[in-house]
């Protein structure tokens, strides 16, 4: 049996991620499955880069944070490079922060490229200090 101590749900990580919907029902097999009691003997062809929105979102001890569509000025959807996603967390996931105390809690992401840039990880550190659990962050 594991006997947590002074165990305080706000200490545990939170986590985040990006998800892709195509506009036009295309749907990434990698990540999705689609079960059938039959063969449905269908194929789909799909553009060569089909429109698509990208969503982001986090899950913490106190609710979920998101979500997030990158968009540009125009109001167009975008993909998440490292100009986006940190301006997402400085216009966005940091203000939703504030409005909860956040003193004990973690920041677990990925290793996409735009996460571990050096200027998102400088940015989280300066939020989460050595609560980040991140390729090139304080806990890798």
């Amino acid at each position: 049996m594991l006997l947590l101590l002074n165990w305080n749900p706000l200490t545990m990580p939170s986590t985040s991620n990006e998800a892709h919907f195509w506009l036009n029902g295309y749907v990434n097999k990698k990540n999705c499955r689609l079960w059938s009691e039959v063969n449905p003997q269908v194929y789909v062809e799909t553009p060569l880069h089909p429109e698509k929105l990208t969503v982001w979102c986090a899950l913490w001890p106190g609710g979920i944070i998101g979500p997030y569509f990158f968009k540009n000025d125009e109001g167009h959807n975008v993909t998440v490079n490292g100009d986006r996603y940190r301006a997402m967390i400085t216009h966005f996931f940091i203000p939703e922060l504030n409005n909860h105390d956040i003193q004990e809690l973690w920041f677990q992401q990925d290793g996409a490229t735009c996460h571990t840039a050096r200027a998102t990880i400088d940015l989280l550190k300066d939020t989460f200090g050595d609560r980040l659990i991140s390729r090139f962050g304080p806990v890798n």
